[in-house]
């Protein structure tokens, strides 16, 4: 079965680490100190001069790595000789080890599946089991594809990135593309896999490394964009040459069937199924949140469709197509205006015609404390997730004759997060899930889509949650606007400055932060007497797209003082101080980790900073960069550079007496952000006189972990820090 068939962005992965940032200057700095601050940093100028550590952007180079052995060293040496790291070792691995974790994947013909790692099956297994067996709580599991062994056999590092069925809806007796990456890198192999024999096909479809999109036209035909040679790939590294590939033709003789541009940040082709038949579309990613969406007619015509360019296309039902708007809308021919983050619907004829009205209808229009996060299709109509002040509701809208749509709200607990866990539009069956910061996750089960759900799956508490309590509370930024964010702590706690506090962001992207439940965060910190803080500042989808835009490009300090703002209201609760606070972010939140270092130092006395972009005036030049200079700006625009050069958090690194010592987590296997933002901003440091921790794993992709025991390692080094730093 298909879970949410909302179109979701490639975006910067956010990395499941914890940050903290250690401070040298004495724990009674004051939030006072902060204007002023601001007003020195401001009379600072980035360092525009020529870098001399662009060696350490050369990956895998000699001299680039000898340096990362040195600081891993350094690094490791320190932080596993606490006596405390050993005992959260045992608790991350214990959390990784776990068998009683869920074991639901998705629902087809009868079983369940999933993709299941443990201390034994370090790269994982794809295995499922008749649906009676598992409901009943005792699984019979059947072995799809063992990663473990195919990696001893092959004598490689894979690391199971998905597949691609040639027929999702009868996924056990179909063919497969496997995903398989060297290491947890983005770019990946595909390999042709019979699914009713469990076995790769002798002499079948292979697709060579490379960020590659593919799609099955047929059993016999592919269409694929990759890395067709010197010049096919866009700024961004990815494919915007789409071809058609027959079986037994060799890569290079694919025919060319459709091409974006090189400066878009992406192309390819997907097939759409509307209950009966398939349709073919094509996309061309002009920017990050900007697309092109065209329409491959039965006569084989190629047509653009009438769509704005902020959408997300849902799917195609009964000669409509049904998408969501990131943008306000006014359909052509019509004087109607659809509010951004609405899901839509509108005759399919006449949104490929070349004029005439477009009658398109709205399913769902958000309120303002709302947010649309997800939409599924069912037999019988749409599930429908959205926030509303970024806790979860469910609903289910019946598919509307008349054009009117009603919805019924999905009996599911409340105040946490509650989403489809899979469905599909063949079948009235419908599997939930919800957790929410001190509750575990579950499966519901609903025979049918009004049905009231029951529980059929729960996974076991992995910390004592019996003394915490959240509450849901508000900052006033810098301009007025209140931020929501949510605090974890001890009942009873005393509000006397002294609580060690982690305070975790990210902010970009249109992804919403919302309050899961996290077995580390739990087992490793509150148990121990940390609070939590998950801040839900602009940037993010909380509140929708003008949440997010919010905080695009040259407007981006608005996330900042989100950020700020929060965590001086903690400082002024007193429910900590600047001496036990820390604060967490990866990828795009490892910007905005850079970013609190440059501008409010003084406030942290920790800072995990992962596989983060720092150099945001060469981030466009690096593997992925270029695809997000639609969130960011772009080095290359006056206006956006001015704005960049104020920002960018390594050129403006200078030494500071109320600095912290950072800890910095990458992955040499990182393709996406590119490993050398964390070496060339600890390298200054290190020329700075400056202290830093720094850990890169050598493996481990964008996640900066390729299996579950890397990732108890990493684990217990962070939070080994944020004790050393916030609880001593």
């Amino acid at each position: 079965m298909n879970s949410k068939t909302i179109s979701k962005r490639n975006f910067l992965a956010i990395s499941s680490a914890t940050i903290a940032l250690t401070a040298c200057a004495s724990a009674d700095r004051s939030v006072k100190a902060s204007a002023e601050n601001i007003v020195m940093n401001d009379t600072i100028k980035a360092d525009l001069g020529p870098d001399k550590y662009l060696w350490l952007e050369d990956v895998e180079g000699e001299k680039a790595l000898s340096w990362v052995k040195g600081q891993n060293d350094r690094s490791l040496k320190k932080l596993q000789a606490d006596p405390r790291y050993k005992g959260l070792e045992n608790d991350a691995l214990a959390i990784v080890k776990s068998k009683d974790r869920l074991t639901f994947g998705g629902y087809s013909d009868g079983y369940i599946s999933n993709f299941w790692q443990d201390d034994v099956q370090i790269r994982g297994l794809w295995r499922r089991a008749d649906f009676a067996s598992w409901k009943s709580g005792n699984p019979k599991w059947e072995t799809i594809l063992d990663f473990d062994k195919l990696s001893k056999d092959e004598g490689k590092n894979w690391v199971y990135k998905g597949s691609s069925m040639l027929d999702p809806y009868d996924i056990w007796n179909t063919i497969a593309l496997l995903s398989l990456s060297n290491g947890g890198k983005d770019a990946n192999i595909k390999r042709e896999f019979n699914m009713k024999t469990r076995s790769f096909v002798d002499g079948g479809f292979t697709i060579p490394e490379a960020k590659s999109d593919v799609t099955w036209l047929d059993k016999d035909t592919l269409l694929i964009g990759t890395n067709w040679g010197d010049g096919t790939l866009t700024e961004s590294g990815y494919p915007y040459i789409v071809k058609k590939l027959k079986r037994g033709q060799k890569l290079e003789d694919a025919v060319e069937v459709f091409r974006g541009e090189k400066t878009d940040v992406s192309a390819g082709a997907y097939r759409v199924y509307d209950g009966e038949k398939y349709h073919t579309l094509y996309n061309r990613g002009v920017t990050f949140f900007t697309s092109k969406t065209f329409y491959q007619s039965e006569s084989g015509e190629i047509i653009e469709v009438a769509l704005p360019e902020k959408n997300s296309i849902t799917g195609i039902r009964g000669g409509l197509l049904y998408f969501t708007l990131q943008q306000d809308w006014i359909p052509r021919g019509t004087t109607q205006n659809f509010a951004s983050g609405s899901l839509i619907c509108a005759p399919l004829s006449e949104m490929i015609a070349k004029d005439g009205a477009i009658n398109a209808v709205a399913i769902y229009t958000p309120d303002p404390s709302e947010a649309l996060q997800g939409v599924s299709f069912t037999k019988n109509g749409l599930m429908v997730e959205l926030t509303k002040d970024v806790k979860s509701q469910v609903r289910f809208y019946p598919t509307a004759s008349d054009g009117k749509w009603t919805y019924s709200v999905v009996a599911l607990p409340e105040n946490g997060v509650a989403s489809i866990a899979d469905t599909n539009m063949k079948e009235t069956e419908v599997f939930y899930s919800y957790n929410d910061l001190l509750t575990p996750p579950s499966v519901f089960y609903a025979a049918n889509e009004t049905a009231k759900p029951v529980v059929v799956q729960s996974q076991p508490a992995k910390f004592d949650a019996s003394n915490l309590v959240v509450e849901q509370k508000f900052a006033t930024s810098k301009d007025g606007t209140k931020v929501p964010f949510f605090v974890v702590h001890k009942k009873g706690i005393k509000h006397d400055g002294t609580n060690p506090t982690l305070l975790y962001g990210y902010g970009g992207f249109e992804i919403s932060m919302q309050p899961n439940y996290s077995a580390y965060i739990g087992k490793m910190w509150l148990e121990r007497g940390g609070v939590y803080i998950l801040a839900n500042i602009r940037g993010g989808g909380e509140y929708g797209p003008k949440w997010h835009d919010a905080g695009l490009k040259t407007k981006r300090q608005v996330v900042y003082d989100d950020f700020i703002a929060i965590a001086e209201w903690a400082i002024n609760h007193k429910l900590t101080s600047p001496r036990h606070l820390g604060i967490m972010g990866g990828s795009n939140g490892g910007l905005l980790m850079g970013v609190m270092l440059t501008q409010r130092p003084e406030l942290f006395n920790a800072v995990v900073v992962q596989v983060p972009l720092l150099d945001m005036l060469r981030f466009h030049k690096l593997l992925a960069g270029a695809s997000w200079v639609g969130e960011y700006g772009s080095p290359d625009v006056p206006e956006e550079r001015a704005w960049l050069e104020k920002l960018t958090p390594y050129q403006n690194l200078h030494k500071r007496a109320d600095f912290p010592e950072p800890f910095f987590v990458t992955s040499t296997k990182d393709d996406r952000v590119h490993p050398g933002h964390a070496r060339k901003y600890a390298a200054k440091m290190e020329e700075l006189g400056m202290p830093f921790l720094y850990y890169e794993n050598t493996d481990g992709g964008h996640a900066a972990a390729a299996n579950l025991i890397e990732t108890a390692k990493r684990r217990a080094l962070e939070f080994t820090y944020l004790t050393e730093k916030l609880m001593d």
